[in-house]
Protein backbone atom coordinates (compact mmCIF):
# COMPACT_ATOMS: atom_id res chain seq x y z
CA UNK A 1 0.00 0.00 0.00
CA UNK A 2 1.54 3.46 -1.21
CA UNK A 3 0.24 6.37 0.87
CA UNK A 4 -1.46 8.77 -1.91
CA UNK A 5 0.14 12.27 -0.21
CA UNK A 6 3.78 10.86 -1.28
CA UNK A 7 5.54 12.68 -3.35
CA UNK A 8 7.05 10.89 -6.61
CA UNK A 9 10.61 11.21 -4.49
CA UNK A 10 8.89 10.14 -1.28
CA UNK A 11 7.16 6.90 -3.32
CA UNK A 12 10.58 5.89 -4.79
CA UNK A 13 11.62 5.77 -0.76
CA UNK A 14 9.01 3.92 0.19
CA UNK A 15 9.51 1.22 -1.72
CA UNK A 16 13.00 0.91 -1.64
CA UNK A 17 12.75 1.07 2.06
CA UNK A 18 9.66 -2.05 1.95
CA UNK A 19 11.36 -3.77 -0.69
CA UNK A 20 14.92 -4.06 1.78
CA UNK A 21 12.96 -4.47 4.92
CA UNK A 22 10.76 -7.22 3.17
CA UNK A 23 13.60 -8.94 1.79
CA UNK A 24 15.54 -9.21 4.90
CA UNK A 25 13.18 -9.75 7.51
CA UNK A 26 11.57 -12.28 5.44
CA UNK A 27 14.59 -13.87 4.56
CA UNK A 28 17.95 -14.11 6.95
CA UNK A 29 16.80 -12.24 9.81
CA UNK A 30 13.59 -13.58 9.94
CA UNK A 31 14.34 -14.83 13.61
CA UNK A 32 14.42 -10.92 14.86
CA UNK A 33 11.34 -9.93 13.26
CA UNK A 34 8.72 -8.33 15.91
CA UNK A 35 11.39 -9.46 18.47
CA UNK A 36 12.94 -7.28 21.51
CA UNK A 37 11.47 -3.77 22.71
CA UNK A 38 9.89 -2.92 25.91
CA UNK A 39 10.09 -5.48 28.26
CA UNK A 40 11.63 -7.52 25.73
CA UNK A 41 14.96 -6.18 25.68
CA UNK A 42 16.34 -9.65 26.15
CA UNK A 43 15.05 -11.20 23.11
CA UNK A 44 17.47 -12.36 20.00
CA UNK A 45 19.82 -9.74 21.75
CA UNK A 46 22.92 -11.30 19.41
CA UNK A 47 21.01 -11.47 16.72
CA UNK A 48 19.32 -7.58 16.74
CA UNK A 49 23.00 -6.50 16.98
CA UNK A 50 23.59 -8.29 13.49
CA UNK A 51 21.03 -6.63 11.93
CA UNK A 52 21.98 -3.16 13.41
CA UNK A 53 25.31 -4.28 11.64
CA UNK A 54 23.01 -4.99 8.30
CA UNK A 55 21.08 -2.01 8.53
CA UNK A 56 24.35 0.23 8.64
CA UNK A 57 25.44 -1.50 5.64
CA UNK A 58 22.72 -0.66 3.56
CA UNK A 59 22.31 3.12 4.53
CA UNK A 60 19.26 2.26 6.78
CA UNK A 61 21.26 3.86 9.65
CA UNK A 62 21.43 7.92 10.05
CA UNK A 63 19.42 8.64 6.99
CA UNK A 64 19.15 11.76 8.15
CA UNK A 65 22.43 12.78 8.49
CA UNK A 66 24.68 14.85 6.25
CA UNK A 67 25.88 12.59 3.35
CA UNK A 68 29.39 13.34 4.52
CA UNK A 69 29.14 11.60 7.76
CA UNK A 70 27.51 8.59 5.92
CA UNK A 71 24.02 9.96 6.07
CA UNK A 72 21.84 10.22 2.88
CA UNK A 73 20.25 13.36 4.56
CA UNK A 74 16.64 12.45 3.68
CA UNK A 75 13.64 15.29 4.39
CA UNK A 76 11.23 15.02 7.66
CA UNK A 77 8.88 13.06 5.17
CA UNK A 78 11.18 10.39 4.41
CA UNK A 79 12.19 9.92 8.20
CA UNK A 80 8.70 9.14 8.83
CA UNK A 81 7.99 6.87 5.81
CA UNK A 82 10.99 4.82 7.16
CA UNK A 83 9.61 4.17 10.34
CA UNK A 84 6.11 3.77 8.91
CA UNK A 85 7.81 0.76 7.13
CA UNK A 86 9.78 -0.60 9.20
CA UNK A 87 7.24 -0.71 11.76
CA UNK A 88 5.11 -2.55 9.37
CA UNK A 89 7.44 -4.76 8.11
CA UNK A 90 7.84 -6.08 11.75
CA UNK A 91 11.47 -4.78 12.31
CA UNK A 92 12.96 -5.93 15.86
CA UNK A 93 13.30 -3.49 18.69
CA UNK A 94 16.72 -1.23 17.89
CA UNK A 95 19.23 -2.06 20.13
CA UNK A 96 21.15 0.78 18.40
CA UNK A 97 18.51 3.47 19.41
CA UNK A 98 20.41 5.23 21.85
CA UNK A 99 23.35 5.74 19.40
CA UNK A 100 21.39 6.79 16.70
CA UNK A 101 18.60 9.09 17.55
CA UNK A 102 20.52 10.44 20.71
CA UNK A 103 23.77 10.53 20.55
CA UNK A 104 24.41 11.14 16.82
CA UNK A 105 22.00 14.29 16.39
CA UNK A 106 23.74 15.54 19.95
CA UNK A 107 27.34 15.09 18.71
CA UNK A 108 26.51 16.56 14.92
CA UNK A 109 24.32 19.88 17.01
CA UNK A 110 27.45 20.10 19.60
CA UNK A 111 30.00 18.23 18.87
CA UNK A 112 33.87 18.75 17.24
CA UNK A 113 34.63 17.71 13.90
CA UNK A 114 37.16 15.00 15.39
CA UNK A 115 34.07 14.04 17.70
CA UNK A 116 31.86 13.54 14.68
CA UNK A 117 34.85 11.41 12.62
CA UNK A 118 35.76 9.58 15.89
CA UNK A 119 32.11 8.28 17.03
CA UNK A 120 29.57 8.25 14.10
CA UNK A 121 30.98 5.39 12.42
CA UNK A 122 30.58 3.04 15.03
CA UNK A 123 26.88 3.78 15.43
CA UNK A 124 26.31 3.60 11.69
CA UNK A 125 28.10 0.50 11.92
CA UNK A 126 26.54 -1.05 14.41
CA UNK A 127 29.58 -1.59 16.32
CA UNK A 128 29.42 0.78 19.23
CA UNK A 129 26.22 0.49 21.68
CA UNK A 130 25.57 3.33 23.42
CA UNK A 131 23.71 4.06 27.33
CA UNK A 132 22.50 7.14 28.74
CA UNK A 133 24.17 8.62 31.86
CA UNK A 134 21.14 11.33 32.80
CA UNK A 135 19.36 9.85 36.80
CA UNK A 136 20.94 9.62 39.55
CA UNK A 137 18.99 8.29 43.17
CA UNK A 138 18.71 11.71 44.25
CA UNK A 139 18.31 13.27 40.65
CA UNK A 140 15.86 12.02 38.54
CA UNK A 141 13.51 14.76 37.01
CA UNK A 142 15.66 17.25 38.45
CA UNK A 143 18.48 16.53 36.29
CA UNK A 144 20.49 19.71 37.17
CA UNK A 145 20.65 17.88 41.15
CA UNK A 146 23.20 15.47 39.83
CA UNK A 147 25.92 14.95 42.00
CA UNK A 148 28.43 12.76 39.46
CA UNK A 149 32.01 14.34 39.39
CA UNK A 150 34.44 15.06 37.04
CA UNK A 151 37.46 16.67 37.39
CA UNK A 152 40.49 17.23 34.85
CA UNK A 153 43.97 15.76 35.37
CA UNK A 154 46.21 16.41 32.92
CA UNK A 155 44.70 15.24 29.46
CA UNK A 156 41.56 12.92 31.16
CA UNK A 157 38.75 13.64 32.73
CA UNK A 158 38.36 11.53 36.04
CA UNK A 159 34.65 10.61 37.15
CA UNK A 160 32.78 9.70 40.15
CA UNK A 161 29.54 8.40 40.96
CA UNK A 162 26.10 6.86 40.63
CA UNK A 163 24.05 6.52 37.69
CA UNK A 164 20.95 4.62 37.68
CA UNK A 165 17.73 3.45 35.72
CA UNK A 166 20.59 3.38 32.64
CA UNK A 167 19.14 1.37 29.88
CA UNK A 168 21.06 -1.34 28.01
CA UNK A 169 24.09 -0.62 30.15
CA UNK A 170 25.57 -4.39 30.61
CA UNK A 171 25.85 -3.92 26.54
CA UNK A 172 26.92 -0.31 25.64
CA UNK A 173 30.29 -0.09 25.12
CA UNK A 174 29.98 4.13 25.56
CA UNK A 175 27.60 5.86 27.83
CA UNK A 176 27.17 9.80 27.65
CA UNK A 177 27.91 10.86 31.29
CA UNK A 178 26.30 14.31 32.85
CA UNK A 179 28.51 15.34 35.95
CA UNK A 180 29.66 18.47 37.45
CA UNK A 181 32.65 19.54 36.30
CA UNK A 182 33.21 22.89 37.51
CA UNK A 183 32.05 23.11 41.23
CA UNK A 184 32.52 27.12 41.55
CA UNK A 185 29.98 28.04 38.78
CA UNK A 186 26.69 28.84 39.21
CA UNK A 187 23.75 25.55 38.80
CA UNK A 188 23.36 25.13 35.42
CA UNK A 189 27.19 26.12 34.37
CA UNK A 190 28.69 23.54 36.15
CA UNK A 191 27.70 20.51 34.09
CA UNK A 192 29.50 18.94 31.07
CA UNK A 193 28.63 16.33 29.21
CA UNK A 194 31.24 13.52 29.01
CA UNK A 195 31.93 10.48 27.08
CA UNK A 196 32.82 7.54 28.77
CA UNK A 197 34.17 4.21 27.56
CA UNK A 198 32.20 1.57 29.55
CA UNK A 199 35.01 -1.41 29.65
CA UNK A 200 37.57 0.12 32.05
CA UNK A 201 38.52 -0.16 35.38
CA UNK A 202 36.48 2.14 37.50
CA UNK A 203 33.13 1.57 35.68
CA UNK A 204 31.11 -1.56 38.04
CA UNK A 205 27.49 -2.01 35.69
CA UNK A 206 24.78 -3.51 38.51
CA UNK A 207 21.26 -4.87 36.62
CA UNK A 208 18.19 -4.24 38.44
CA UNK A 209 15.67 -6.75 38.14
CA UNK A 210 12.24 -5.51 37.24
CA UNK A 211 8.71 -6.82 37.70
CA UNK A 212 9.04 -8.27 34.55
CA UNK A 213 11.75 -10.31 35.37
CA UNK A 214 14.23 -9.28 33.02
CA UNK A 215 16.94 -6.54 33.43
CA UNK A 216 16.89 -3.69 30.76
CA UNK A 217 17.55 -0.75 33.64
CA UNK A 218 20.82 -0.94 35.49
CA UNK A 219 22.92 1.17 38.03
CA UNK A 220 26.53 2.32 36.85
CA UNK A 221 28.66 3.33 39.30
CA UNK A 222 31.99 5.43 38.26
CA UNK A 223 35.33 5.06 40.67
CA UNK A 224 38.37 6.98 39.23
CA UNK A 225 36.79 6.23 35.29
CA UNK A 226 38.82 7.82 33.16
CA UNK A 227 38.25 9.41 29.73
CA UNK A 228 39.94 12.14 27.75
CA UNK A 229 40.04 15.20 27.42
CA UNK A 230 38.08 15.78 24.32
CA UNK A 231 35.67 13.77 24.86
CA UNK A 232 33.89 16.34 26.52
CA UNK A 233 30.89 17.69 23.91
CA UNK A 234 30.05 21.44 23.91
CA UNK A 235 32.80 22.13 26.06
CA UNK A 236 33.53 21.81 29.87
CA UNK A 237 30.39 23.93 31.63
CA UNK A 238 27.83 23.35 28.89
CA UNK A 239 26.73 20.08 30.12
CA UNK A 240 23.10 21.49 30.28
CA UNK A 241 22.38 23.01 26.98
CA UNK A 242 23.91 19.55 25.64
CA UNK A 243 21.57 17.60 27.86
CA UNK A 244 18.70 19.97 26.69
CA UNK A 245 19.74 19.76 23.43
CA UNK A 246 19.76 15.81 23.67
CA UNK A 247 15.88 15.93 25.32
CA UNK A 248 15.01 17.34 21.95
CA UNK A 249 16.24 14.97 19.73
CA UNK A 250 14.61 11.96 22.56
CA UNK A 251 11.36 13.56 22.67
CA UNK A 252 11.34 13.96 18.75
CA UNK A 253 12.28 11.95 15.70
CA UNK A 254 13.43 9.31 17.85
CA UNK A 255 10.86 8.64 19.45
CA UNK A 256 8.12 8.93 16.15
CA UNK A 257 9.69 4.75 15.54
CA UNK A 258 8.77 3.85 18.78
CA UNK A 259 5.33 5.17 18.47
CA UNK A 260 4.64 3.90 15.45
CA UNK A 261 5.69 0.39 16.39
CA UNK A 262 2.44 0.47 18.84
CA UNK A 263 0.35 0.26 16.45
CA UNK A 264 1.88 -3.82 15.57
CA UNK A 265 1.21 -4.13 19.76
CA UNK A 266 -2.14 -2.97 19.22
CA UNK A 267 -2.85 -5.50 16.42
CA UNK A 268 -1.85 -7.96 18.52
CA UNK A 269 -4.21 -7.23 21.24
CA UNK A 270 -7.23 -6.85 18.98
CA UNK A 271 -6.15 -10.20 17.50
CA UNK A 272 -6.17 -11.66 20.87
CA UNK A 273 -9.44 -10.43 21.54
CA UNK A 274 -11.12 -11.95 18.17
CA UNK A 275 -9.71 -14.99 18.81
CA UNK A 276 -10.51 -15.52 22.27
CA UNK A 277 -13.79 -13.82 21.92
CA UNK A 278 -13.60 -10.71 24.25
CA UNK A 279 -14.13 -8.69 21.03
CA UNK A 280 -17.78 -9.98 21.18
CA UNK A 281 -18.46 -8.10 24.20
CA UNK A 282 -19.40 -4.97 23.31
CA UNK A 283 -17.99 -2.57 26.11
CA UNK A 284 -14.70 -4.64 25.38
CA UNK A 285 -15.27 -2.97 21.92
CA UNK A 286 -16.07 -0.16 22.88
CA UNK A 287 -12.51 0.05 24.44
CA UNK A 288 -10.26 -0.61 21.93
CA UNK A 289 -12.24 0.94 19.90
CA UNK A 290 -11.35 3.99 22.30
CA UNK A 291 -7.37 2.92 22.32
CA UNK A 292 -7.43 2.70 18.33
CA UNK A 293 -8.78 6.23 18.51
CA UNK A 294 -6.29 7.49 20.91
CA UNK A 295 -3.07 5.56 18.76
CA UNK A 296 -4.22 8.03 16.22
CA UNK A 297 -3.68 11.50 18.34
CA UNK A 298 0.00 9.62 20.02
CA UNK A 299 0.78 9.38 16.32
CA UNK A 300 -0.88 12.54 15.13
CA UNK A 301 1.40 14.61 18.00
CA UNK A 302 4.18 12.79 17.57
CA UNK A 303 4.13 14.29 13.85
CA UNK A 304 3.35 17.95 15.37
CA UNK A 305 5.93 17.79 17.74
CA UNK A 306 8.28 17.09 14.80
CA UNK A 307 7.26 19.73 12.59
CA UNK A 308 6.30 22.85 15.53
CA UNK A 309 8.37 21.34 18.57
CA UNK A 310 10.73 23.73 18.78
CA UNK A 311 8.31 26.59 18.60
CA UNK A 312 5.52 26.27 20.54
CA UNK A 313 6.24 26.04 24.07
CA UNK A 314 4.84 22.65 26.02
CA UNK A 315 4.37 20.96 23.04
CA UNK A 316 7.39 18.17 23.54
CA UNK A 317 5.89 17.34 27.14
CA UNK A 318 2.53 17.15 25.75
CA UNK A 319 3.84 14.64 23.15
CA UNK A 320 5.54 12.85 26.19
CA UNK A 321 2.04 12.61 28.56
CA UNK A 322 0.67 11.52 25.36
CA UNK A 323 2.47 8.51 24.42
CA UNK A 324 3.02 7.01 27.83
CA UNK A 325 -0.37 6.98 29.07
CA UNK A 326 -1.72 5.62 25.48
CA UNK A 327 1.07 2.76 26.54
CA UNK A 328 0.44 2.14 29.86
CA UNK A 329 -3.29 1.78 29.09
CA UNK A 330 -2.93 -0.16 26.57
CA UNK A 331 -0.72 -2.68 28.92
CA UNK A 332 -4.08 -2.57 31.01
CA UNK A 333 -6.16 -3.46 28.08
CA UNK A 334 -4.08 -6.56 27.13
CA UNK A 335 -4.71 -7.85 30.59
CA UNK A 336 -8.54 -7.22 30.41
CA UNK A 337 -8.45 -8.93 27.03
CA UNK A 338 -6.63 -12.04 28.38
CA UNK A 339 -8.80 -12.65 31.12
CA UNK A 340 -8.22 -14.95 33.68
CA UNK A 341 -5.45 -16.17 32.12
CA UNK A 342 -3.41 -12.94 32.61
CA UNK A 343 -2.72 -14.17 36.31
CA UNK A 344 -1.22 -16.97 34.86
CA UNK A 345 2.78 -17.25 33.85
CA UNK A 346 3.35 -19.11 30.55
CA UNK A 347 5.60 -21.01 32.47
CA UNK A 348 6.93 -21.95 36.01
CA UNK A 349 8.69 -20.17 37.48
CA UNK A 350 7.95 -16.75 36.20
CA UNK A 351 8.02 -17.06 32.15
CA UNK A 352 5.42 -13.97 31.31
CA UNK A 353 4.08 -13.84 28.18
CA UNK A 354 4.24 -10.78 25.50
CA UNK A 355 1.39 -9.15 27.18
CA UNK A 356 2.31 -9.65 30.66
CA UNK A 357 5.74 -8.35 29.72
CA UNK A 358 4.76 -5.19 28.44
CA UNK A 359 2.14 -4.66 30.65
CA UNK A 360 4.82 -4.91 33.91
CA UNK A 361 7.12 -2.68 32.15
CA UNK A 362 4.25 -0.05 30.60
CA UNK A 363 3.98 0.89 34.12
CA UNK A 364 7.06 2.48 33.97
CA UNK A 365 6.90 4.49 31.03
CA UNK A 366 4.52 7.27 32.64
CA UNK A 367 7.77 7.58 35.34
CA UNK A 368 11.23 7.56 32.54
CA UNK A 369 11.78 10.38 30.77
CA UNK A 370 10.13 12.84 33.15
CA UNK A 371 6.59 11.81 35.00
CA UNK A 372 3.23 12.45 33.50
CA UNK A 373 2.98 14.60 37.08
CA UNK A 374 6.60 16.52 35.75
CA UNK A 375 5.15 16.96 31.93
CA UNK A 376 1.65 18.30 33.08
CA UNK A 377 3.81 21.02 35.17
CA UNK A 378 5.64 21.95 32.15
CA UNK A 379 2.80 21.93 30.22
CA UNK A 380 0.36 24.46 32.63
CA UNK A 381 3.71 26.89 33.06
CA UNK A 382 5.40 26.80 29.53
CA UNK A 383 2.20 26.55 27.35
CA UNK A 384 -0.64 27.74 29.64
CA UNK A 385 0.97 30.31 31.53
CA UNK A 386 0.02 29.41 34.76
CA UNK A 387 1.98 30.31 38.21
CA UNK A 388 4.90 28.08 38.72
CA UNK A 389 4.13 25.36 41.32
CA UNK A 390 5.53 26.02 44.54
CA UNK A 391 9.03 24.82 45.40
CA UNK A 392 10.13 23.58 48.92
CA UNK A 393 13.01 25.98 49.98
CA UNK A 394 16.34 24.24 51.11
CA UNK A 395 14.43 23.59 54.96
CA UNK A 396 11.94 22.06 52.86
CA UNK A 397 9.33 24.92 53.28
CA UNK A 398 7.27 25.83 50.56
Amino acid sequence: MTDVTDSPEDRAFREEARAWLTEQLEGPFAHVRFRGGPGEEEEEFEGRVEWEKAMGAAGWTGITWPKEYGGRAVPLSQQVIFYQEYARAGGPGRVGHIGEGLVAPTILAFGSEEQKQRFLPGIKNGTELWCQGYSEPAAGSDLANVQTRGRLEGDEWVVDGQKVWTSLAHNSDWCFVIAKTEPDAPRYKNLSFLLVKMDQPGVTVKPIVQLSGTSEFNEVFFDGARTPAENVVGGAGNGWKVAMGLLAFERGASTLGQQIGFESEFKEILAAARENGAANDPVMRQKLAQAWIELQLVRLNAVTNLAEGTTRPGLAAINKLCWATWHRNAGELAMEVMGADAELCAEPPYKLTRFQSRFLFSRSDTIYGGTNEIQRNIIAEQALGLPREPRPDAKGKN
